[in-house]
C-alpha cells in the first residue's frame, strides 16, 4: 500500500474545511435559536474574537457603515451587532450584478466568558468595527492568600 501525503490545497481538504465550517455554523445557529441561512451563505458580518489574560477583543468588517448606524450589546457573555445597510438606489436603474446586500442585520455570538458591560469600548475605522471587551472580575482569576 503506497501512503502519500494531502496536499494542504487539495480538494479533499477543501472539502473537509467546507464540512467543518457549515457544521459548526450549524450549532451556532441551533443554539443561539436562529432560522438557518441558505446554503453556503456566511454570517454577516464577518466577525474575529481572541483575548488575552484580562479581556476579549472583537473585530467585525461592516464597509460603508457608520457608527450611528450599527448598535453594539453586550449581556453576559453574548455580543450582539445590529445595524441595516439602506437602499440609496433609483428605481430607474438596472442592476447587471447585486451583491452587497441592504437591510437590516442582527448577528448575537457566544463569548468565551462573561464580560463587563459597563467598560466596553467599540470604534469604527476603515470599514472594520474593533471593540475592547474587559473580562467580568468575576471571571478573571483571583489570588487567594494562605493564612497559617
Amino acid at each position: 500500500m503506497i501512503l502519500r501525503r494531502l496536499d494542504a490545497n487539495g480538494p479533499v481538504l477543501r472539502i473537509r474545511n467546507d464540512v467543518d465550517r457549515l457544521f459548526n455554523e450549524l450549532v451556532e445557529n441551533v443554539s443561539h435559536g436562529r432560522v438557518f441561512a441558505p446554503f453556503g451563505q456566511r454570517a454577516f458580518p464577518a466577525l474575529n474574537v481572541w483575548e488575552d489574560d484580562r479581556t476579549l477583543y472583537a473585530e467585525a468588517e461592516l464597509p460603508g457603515f457608520k457608527m450611528d448606524e450599527l448598535e453594539i450589546y453586550v449581556s453576559g457573555d453574548e455580543l450582539t451587532i445590529k445595524g441595516e445597510r439602506k437602499d440609496d438606489a433609483s428605481e430607474d436603474v438596472t442592476y447587471h450584478r447585486r451583491e452587497r446586500g441592504v437591510g437590516s442585520f442582527h448577528r448575537a455570538v457566544k463569548l468565551p466568558v462573561e464580560v463587563d458591560a459597563e467598560k466596553v469600548e467599540a470604534s469604527l475605522s476603515n470599514g472594520v468595527l474593533s471593540m475592547t471587551l474587559p473580562k467580568a472580575q468575576s471571571v478573571l482569576p483571583r489570588k487567594i492568600e494562605i493564612k497559617s
